[in-house]
């Protein structure tokens, strides 16, 4: 992947925001881990707002098989992200908690 992502006008939910600066694959697992990670933290005081999805399947071929035969199910799902794409937004909390 290369470039930067240039959209249009974009509504921000919340004070503030962690941006991606370099392109990348996010698993759901990460973007869970992380979601996990901020409202442990927050607790009741703060709202969160995730702001990618994981809506490209990854499927991975078994080992040792010939060339031509059909890939499998999915195996784990991705958010794909390009730089300067905010990846989540938080807000109702202290500086130093965020």
């Amino acid at each position: 992947m290369k470039g930067i992502l240039y959209r249009g006008n974009r509504i921000f939910f919340g004070i503030y925001a962690l941006q991606a600066l370099e392109p990348a694959w996010i698993t759901s697992r990460q973007i869970e881990a992380g979601r996990r990670a901020m409202t442990r933290n927050v607790r009741r005081d703060g709202k969160i707002w995730v702001c990618i999805f994981p809506d490209k399947p990854v499927t991975v071929r078994p080992t040792e098989t010939r060339m031509g035969s059909r890939k499998r199910s999915p195996e784990y799902w991705v958010a794909v992200v390009k730089p300067s794409i905010i990846i989540c937004e938080m807000s109702g909390v202290a500086k130093n908690i965020v």
